[in-house]
């Protein structure tokens, strides 16, 4: 049976059909026990908000399908697209951990299943297991080593030019192979905002760069999916 939204309904995450080695997935059954009584499995539509910067956490949320966008933004009004986390991932652990605010806020990217940790129930459950406690710390060493890759990147490393080729090449482990040797086809699922935002750049600059690399022949667009043609000229634009 499917969701409205065409996705599978979970009842639990012993029989779900979607689990995969990561924080939440990877545990031991007994791990998994434990976490029940604290956890909702819920799904949302596209853009639906599961937590806004500056809100106290109530929960810590595990996405087990579709996709997230977790940005900030500026006094001025200005989002800057942190990452888009995929399925497996979990949001707004550090802010659980920690008992502050949300440092960034969370919108579903089309449409997601969730399983929502209620925050006093999962502070307790991790006292009470090695397990978990090691599985939440591993979550946030990634969550912050991430980070501090993606503000060298941002900050210090890289033209825009360049830093919307280090984006297009971050969607190639996703890749279709096209007929065409040496072509890489990628959905991309962005629009030119959402690229802009991601590289703390404007929309403009954005199509003008993404024009450049086509004139150049560097990819090519068919739709919503972005052909890369020359893989080797946009790692040397990244680099």
């Amino acid at each position: 049976m499917n969701t409205p939204y065409g996705l599978e309904i979970i009842e639990s995450c012993f029989t779900c059909k979607l689990r995969m080695d990561h924080w939440f997935c990877g545990l031991s059954p007994d791990g998994l026990k434990l976490l029940a009584g604290a956890s909702h499995l819920c799904t949302y539509p596209d853009g639906a908000l599961l937590f806004v910067e500056g809100q106290m956490p109530r929960g810590a949320y595990v996405l087990c399908s579709g996709k997230a966008k977790l940005s900030t933004t500026s006094r001025e009004g200005k989002v800057l697209i942190l990452k888009i986390a995929e399925a497996g991932e979990v949001l707004g652990l550090s802010a659980v951990v920690s008992g502050q605010p949300f440092e960034i806020t969370a919108e579903t990217a089309g449409p997601c299943q969730v399983n929502f940790l209620e925050r006093e129930a999962l502070i307790g459950r991790i006292e009470q297991s090695g397990e978990l406690g090691l599985h939440a710390t591993q979550a946030l060493s990634r969550e912050f080593q991430t980070a501090y890759r993606d503000i060298h990147d941002l900050v210090l490393a890289r033209s825009s030019a360049g830093k919307l080729a280090k984006l297009l090449l971050s969607w190639t482990p996703h890749r279709e192979r096209s007929g065409t040797p040496g072509e890489i086809r990628v959905r991309a699922g962005l629009t030119h905002e959402e690229m802009a935002q991601m590289i703390g750049s404007s929309r403009e600059t954005v199509t003008r760069l993404l024009g450049d690399l086509k004139k150049k022949e560097f990819i090519r667009l068919e739709g919503s999916t972005l052909v890369i043609r020359n893989r080797t000229a946009l790692e040397a634009l990244a680099a």
